[in-house]
């Protein structure tokens, strides 16, 4: 079973592109918000509701699209489990883990800074799965092909850098380039999505190059996170220290975040792919 395409002319340029109507002034409003009380942030309040809303819509994605595939009931329930059981228990180290303050430079007796760790390792270990497991191709070859560009709107909750940084409490080498990646990411997921929508060779290129963005955003970000922050990978030392990345809640964003986020854009990757091969072959 596959999904079924949105002809291209109920989804014009022109509509893709109104999304940022209401998705710019909403982020605008947010960012000075949270700059003009940084409690709110602070609190950790946001960044669990966010995560939380993430969660729950990636557990309901899974199971819709496994409805969409010709697996057997148990074979749906077996696969939703063993995806949603170890992401469910990654989130509860992460959140565990950043509360109590094992990620602050010093806390953990390990050598190996644990930031990066927290980064790289879930990709290490979730990607090959993720882009090599048949059953996992089923689902995706099932699924609207919008659903992963679509989720990651939330990317435009990097605001949070920017008003750090307008704060006073965050660098602007690494902030500005962070936030200002994550919110385009964010603001531009829409559009993508509906572009991907008309299953069209311009639609799976938007796909794909919006794709491409979002995990140059994250090298970068990650790239300077590391160089700038406390540790024994900084490089540059700034005037304003960055060492807000390391405390909760916005340790979470690279200790968890970040990296649930790359495997969302490896996935919409392979599923963007697989769909441009499979009408190649069509025609």
């Amino acid at each position: 079973m596959t999904a079924v395409a949105v002809p291209a002319d109920l989804v014009p340029p022109r509509s893709a592109w109104r999304s940022l109507l209401w998705t710019v002034p909403v982020t605008a409003v947010w960012t000075l918000l949270i700059y003009w009380r940084p409690a709110i942030p602070a609190s950790g309040v946001p960044i669990m509701a966010l995560r939380l809303m993430v969660h729950g819509l990636i557990a309901v994605g899974l199971w819709l699209g496994l409805e969409r595939t010709d697996l057997t009931p148990a074979q749906r329930r077996t696969i939703w489990l063993a995806i949603m059981i170890p992401y469910t228990l990654w989130v509860a180290v992460a959140w565990s883990a950043a509360i109590n303050g094992v990620f602050r430079p010093g806390a953990s007796p390990l050598r190996v800074p644990l930031v990066p760790l927290a980064i790289f390792l879930p990709v290490i270990i979730g990607a090959p799965l993720l882009l090599l497991l048949k059953r996992v191709g089923q689902v995706l070859d099932a699924m609207p092909a919008t659903w992963l560009v679509a989720l990651q709107l939330s990317r435009v909750f990097g605001s949070v850098f920017l008003a750090a940084w307008l704060g006073g409490q965050a660098p602007g080498v690494f902030a500005l380039p962070a936030g200002i990646g994550d919110v385009l990411t964010g603001l531009f997921a829409v559009p993508a999505a509906l572009a991907v929508a008309t299953a069209t060779a311009q639609g799976w290129r938007a796909g794909i190059t919006w794709n491409i963005f979002g995990l140059a955003d994250y090298a970068v970000a990650i790239t300077l996170g590391l160089i700038t922050a406390p540790g024994p990978l900084q490089l540059i030392v700034t005037s304003v220290p960055n060492i807000g990345a390391a405390a909760y809640p916005n340790v979470l964003i690279p200790a968890y975040t970040v990296p649930s986020a790359i495997l969302l854009h490896a996935l919409s990757l392979r599923q963007l792919y697989r769909r441009r091969r499979a009408e190649a072959a069509q025609r």
